[in-house]
């Protein structure tokens, strides 16, 4: 039982015993500005993590560089530059706005505005088309008797005249059988 104890909390300090960068800086502002630039650069591997969040080996390579050139005196244009070099704008959290970024920029803005002009023209047609049949109703509200008599009138003679085509050819003594096989 004691050995069980000691492998589980072996195994839950093991974490404890990870390295952990630890550098000495020259002033405060030289922290200040590690921190702002580990923090603001991705780390090439992992997903979603910045530098300074990061445990994989290139991003505690990539902070000792940033550290080296920090010490070195470099601005931060100097070694962001130096990084976008080596790894490309992905490094960036926020990427540099050019020709092939600026969907990302913009592109939200312009998928916005179309919607906006859909919803609208959406909302137009449907209340075009609402007045329209407004307007139908009001002009049928009294159907005109006759145009009725007169278009049921050319209805009933178009039928008989083909009721009177289909039995032209038998003979007319005979009764017309309708379920014919």
């Amino acid at each position: 039982m004691r050995a069980l104890i000691l492998i589980l909390l072996s195994a839950f300090a093991l974490p404890a015993l990870a390295a952990i960068d630890t550098y000495e800086f020259t002033d405060d502002a030289a922290r200040e500005r590690f921190q702002e630039l580990t923090a603001e650069l991705r780390c090439p591997k992992c997903q979603n993590q910045n530098l300074a969040d990061s445990n994989s080996p290139i991003a505690q390579d990539l902070r000792r560089e940033v550290y080296r050139m920090v010490e070195a005196g470099d601005s931060d244009q100097t070694i962001v530059d130096f990084m976008v070099a080596r790894y490309g704008e992905f490094v960036l959290y926020r990427p540099r706005l050019t020709g092939y970024t600026w969907i990302l920029w913009y592109g939200p803005f312009v998928l916005l505005g179309l919607g906006v002009i859909v919803v609208l023209i959406l909302g137009r047609r449907k209340k075009l088309s609402k007045a329209g049949a407004q307007a139908f109703d009001a002009d049928n509200s009294a159907p005109n008797t006759t145009a009725v008599t007169d278009h049921n009138a050319r209805l009933g003679a178009l039928l008989k005249s083909t009721d009177n085509s289909d039995h032209a050819g038998k003979q007319s003594d005979q009764p017309v059988n309708k379920e014919t096989p």
